[in-house]
């Protein structure tokens, strides 16, 4: 969030820091108010988007007030998600006595003062430890058509579903047009359940000439940009980590975090236990990759939750899919390395490729990874993931590539390739040819040659195609290749492919081949 001011001297021209007291309570019957028989909530975070506080016995609090804040309640475990009508959580203030600067896309409207009492009434609800979260990586539509292609593509799939807490999304809710955030919204509240959101560096007000006013228009629409919450034993930190414009030039962005964002991290986990299982959320990836992500803010970020033993983060933003994992060597000092997942996207490559059959672009990501979107399992403090390719089975796991003919009687230098979505280096991928001994296939770095077969159909095609030439291919790094045996017979044979992710779950694919004398 923003800076807040602190004076403490009487000093002609300077303004004094105010505080904001208010009171959590429990809000028995929903109504929104609290009632005189209603109890206030005790051991309850606060925050002003920096300074984080618990309430007292009575549930009390009291925080520091600038001229530029949002005030949250840090949801409890057993208390409910409150949403309004659009599935969008609302247990927060915006305090902007000024509104938001003159930027192209409308921000915040002058709030005025806040009330004596700021209140947050918290429903009590069962939550368990064992739940699922509903994961969609940068939906990002530039136009309306891309909308209904999100809409129909994904969301439509997942409309109504059944045991699912709620749904994050990782960013690039659309693609710098911003005056689609409010279709967005309207798209994703087909889902049914509470959704939160996150900003990405194509939700931003590019006109915003300091990087705190960067996210005026996403406050206006969504709220926080960086926000806590719990569910079941597992706690949630959703950061915006685009510096905008970017500190070194002055233009573009670049990855990182702002002092007062950290400062609200390190803040906000005085009062986690280390028990919890945290959960990170990102738009841009930890990893550095050509100096994508400033080194400090990251390394700042270890140190902090360095002594906590149960670790984990989500990012998006590169439209790949990859399981990244931090060391020692990295600045990391935890007990077991952290794993981030970058998650595959709900736009894939961008609405690109040919159209399925529902008329939406199959969109495949440049590794290989079909469009889809991932489902989040907390059991306690553990975590698994799974992810779903949009319009396919669930045992969809995984792309097989091989010949559909290759020769009899002698070698070739053919090989059978596996995409395995989930997968990385160190995953044990096995495959066999018509039930014949399971032989371990090896790990490549090379571009996927069932994306490139995709993608020279538009280099190759006399006529224009429908749509837009996908993205060209980039090494994938989750893929294995095995070889075939010379002493295959004539005719058609099977090759099954066996995979175990890195949670233990094993998925098995075949695919068919031809074997011919010339």
């Amino acid at each position: 969030m923003k800076k807040v001011l602190f004076l403490v001297m009487m000093i002609p021209g300077l303004v004094f820091a105010q505080t904001q007291k208010g009171i959590v309570y429990e809000d028995a019957n929903a109504n929104g108010k609290k009632d005189k028989k209603e109890k206030g909530l005790a051991g309850v975070s606060v925050t002003n988007g920096v300074d984080v506080v618990q309430t007292n016995t009575n549930g009390q609090y009291e925080l520091p007030v600038g001229d530029d804040n949002l005030f949250f309640v840090i949801k409890p475990s057993d208390y409910k998600i409150v949403t309004d009508t659009n599935n969008l959580p609302k247990y927060y203030r915006i305090h902007k006595p000024k509104g938001s600067p003159d930027f192209q896309y409308k921000g915040v409207m002058p709030t005025g003062d806040l009330p004596i009492s700021l209140d947050f009434g918290m429903i009590p609800q069962e939550e368990s430890k064992t739940f699922t979260a509903l994961v969609f990586g940068d939906p990002q539509p530039y136009t309306l058509e891309d909308m209904d292609w999100f809409t129909r593509g994904v969301v439509n799939e997942v409309a109504g579903i059944k045991n699912v807490a709620f749904g994050l999304s990782l960013g690039d809710l659309v693609g710098d047009n911003l005056t689609l955030h409010q279709p967005y919204i309207q798209a994703i509240r087909k889902v049914g359940i509470p959704w939160f959101n996150m900003m990405g560096n194509h939700d931003m007000n590019y006109d915003a000439k300091e990087e705190q006013l960067s996210d005026e228009t996403f406050e206006a629409n969504f709220g926080h940009a960086n926000y806590a919450f719990n569910y079941g034993n597992a706690h949630f930190i959703v950061l915006d980590d685009i510096l905008s414009p970017d500190p070194r030039d002055g233009s573009g962005y670049w990855g990182g975090f702002r002092k007062d964002q950290l400062d609200f991290v390190e803040n906000n986990l005085k009062f986690v236990s280390k028990d919890n299982l945290i959960v990170l959320a990102f738009h841009i990836p930890l990893f550095l990759e050509g100096d994508s992500f400033r080194e400090e803010d990251r390394r700042r970020l270890f140190d902090m939750l360095k002594d906590f033993p149960n670790v984990f983060s989500m990012s998006a933003h590169t439209h790949l899919q990859r399981q990244n994992f931090f060391g020692k060597q990295d600045g990391w000092n935890g007990t077991k390395p952290w794993h981030e997942y970058n998650v595959g996207t709900t736009s894939g490559d961008w609405y690109s490729g040919e159209l399925d059959t529902k008329g939406v672009p199959f969109s495949t990501m440049r590794d290989g990874t079909e469009r889809g979107y991932a489902l989040l399992h907390i059991n306690n403090n553990n975590y698994s993931i799974d992810y779903k390719v949009s319009g396919e089975s669930s045992a969809f796991q995984m792309q097989i590539f091989s010949p559909k003919v290759i020769p009899y009687g002698r070698a070739t230098s053919a090989s059978i390739y596996v995409n395995f979505f989930m997968g990385h280096e160190g995953n044990k991928v096995e495959y066999r040819i018509d039930n014949a001994n399971w032989k371990e296939m090896r790990f490549t770095s090379e571009l996927d040659p069932s994306y490139l077969n995709r993608l020279h159909r538009w280099d190759y095609t006399e006529t224009l195609m429908e749509g837009r030439r996908p993205s060209n291919a980039v090494k994938s790094t989750h893929l294995w290749k095995g070889s075939f045996p010379s002493n295959l017979s004539e005719g058609q044979h099977t090759v099954e492919v066996k995979a175990e992710d890195m949670f233990g779950k094993v998925s098995v694919q075949k695919k068919t081949f031809k074997v011919e004398k010339k």
